[in-house]
Order: C-alpha cells, then sequence, then structure tokens
C-alpha cells in the first residue's frame, strides 16, 4: 500500500470510529446536561446523581444503535479485508 492510501483508510477508521460513538457521546451530553440543570434547579450536588442515569442512557442507547453500529464496523473490516487480500 502506498502512502496516500494509508492515509484514506486512517480517515476511514477516524471517521468510523465517530460514526459509531456518536449517539452514546451525544446521549452522554444530554443526560448529563439535564441533570446538571436538575442539580441546579434544585440545589441537591450528589456526585453519584450523574452517574447512574447515564450509565443506563449510554447502555439502553448500545441496545438501540448495536446494529447501525455494527454494520458500520462491518463495512469498514470489509474494506480492509478486501485491501489486504489485493495486496
Amino acid at each position: 500500500m502506498t502512502g496516500p492510501e494509508i492515509l484514506d483508510l486512517s480517515r476511514q477508521a477516524i471517521y468510523v470510529m465517530l460514526e459509531v460513538s456518536a449517539p452514546m457521546m451525544v446521549v452522554a451530553l444530554v443526560v448529563g446536561l439535564a441533570i446538571a440543570l436538575l442539580q441546579a434547579l434544585t440545589q441537591v450536588q450528589e456526585m453519584t446523581l450523574v452517574f447512574v442515569p447515564k450509565i443506563v442512557a449510554i447502555f439502553l442507547t448500545v441496545l438501540i444503535a448495536l446494529p447501525f453500529m455494527a454494520q458500520a464496523l462491518e463495512g469498514f473490516m470489509i474494506l480492509i479485508s478486501q485491501k489486504i487480500v489485493a495486496g
């Protein structure tokens, strides 16, 4: 493989990584913001209050987005396999 092909493959790997992790990051951001707003409004500053809803929300997001994530990773793996076979 030449230099430009390696750079293109690296760019695609970063794009797939962002594509796969984006749903969980967005959900964690929204849930964290909602909990922070709730804590600011009620003045309850409990540290463990943030973690449990985030973990549950991220777990549910993974369950919902798992087919999409697997499809994206499968497509990238097929691309890498074709590059390996082609030499």
